[in-house]
């Protein structure tokens, strides 16, 4: 059967994450995954122009937005969620295990109690498997461990959203070497996704990296592709022999360029507590 949802993705090309506006044609509600603010790390200073694409399309299509997915906390991007809120509406929402990423970062940066550890920023916590709905279309949160605690895998109309569990087949998977994550739950979590769905369900990944590559830019891939040839996790890899190679990997990978006030920002639901080090605005200086 042929999907109802339609599919818009934008991609940044700083830090190769995908965005992606999704929509049910009947009702004309829509979301918005893992969105990015511009963000120059050389002049400390934010800017919204790939967020307003993702305004503009929407007000084009004349669509209701109604969520704010985050597949995770994101380490390489600022979230765009408080901004987009503002302009085109949504329930900020992301995987419950949050909580846990808040308090491990509340200590970490030494933030001031005006840091909420109950995950109270966001609009929506999913549970495993919760189900939720845009306009008429069905979707469901899968929580998927191992590059965060908090990984959320969306199916939305028998589609595949993966955040950073599941990557482009020659990419792999993403690293498991942040706090509280796991080589070993990561293999788990890919494993489950790549098992649970029949090899024609569309898999739409949040990073592709094809520098050096030949190849275009790749947004999507299937169960199938994923299976045969996942360079870390297709079908006959052990999880001894992807543990191995994913810690390897790891403990050659530089921190993001921007980690530092993303994971801030991003643990906060895109904006930052008040009395903090840095301060937030759009298209100015981050101070």
């Amino acid at each position: 059967m042929e999907n109802k949802l339609h599919i818009h993705p934008i991609f940044d090309t700083d830090s190769h994450t995908m965005t992606y506006v999704v929509w049910d044609p009947v009702t004309k509600k829509s979301a918005v995954i893992d969105s990015v603010l511009d963000y120059n790390h050389k002049n400390v200073e934010t800017n919204t122009a790939l967020a307003d694409q993702v305004v503009s399309f929407i007000k084009e299509q004349e669509l209701e937005n109604e969520w704010l997915l985050e597949t995770h906390m994101h380490a390489d991007h600022i979230s765009a969620s408080n901004y987009l809120k503002e302009k085109i509406g949504g329930k900020k929402a992301i995987g419950e295990q949050i909580t846990t990423v808040q308090k491990y970062l509340k200590e970490a940066f030494d933030l001031k109690d005006n840091f909420k550890t109950d995950g109270s920023q966001f609009d929506q916590l999913f549970a495993n498997g919760e189900e939720f709905t845009i306009g008429t279309i069905s979707a469901k949160a899968i929580h998927s461990p191992g590059h965060t605690p908090a990984d959320m895998v969306y199916e939305i109309d028998s589609v595949i959203f993966t955040g950073d569990t599941l990557l482009a087949p020659d990419m792999g998977t993403a690293r498991c070497d942040f706090p509280g994550g796991s080589a070993e739950t990561m293999y788990d979590s890919v494993r489950n996704i790549l098992e649970s769905y029949p090899p024609n369900t569309e898999v739409y990944i949040c990073h592709d990296y094809p520098e050096g590559k030949d190849r275009e830019l790749l947004f999507k891939t299937t169960i199938g592709e994923q299976r045969e040839s996942n360079i870390h996790v297709r079908d006959g890899i052990s999880k001894e022999e992807f543990v191995s190679l994913r810690e390897t990997r790891d403990a050659t990978l530089d921190l993001p360029t921007y980690i530092f006030p993303a994971v801030q920002i991003n643990g906060n639901a895109g904006s930052l507590a008040p009395g903090e080090f840095v301060k937030l605005s759009y298209n100015k200086k981050v101070l």
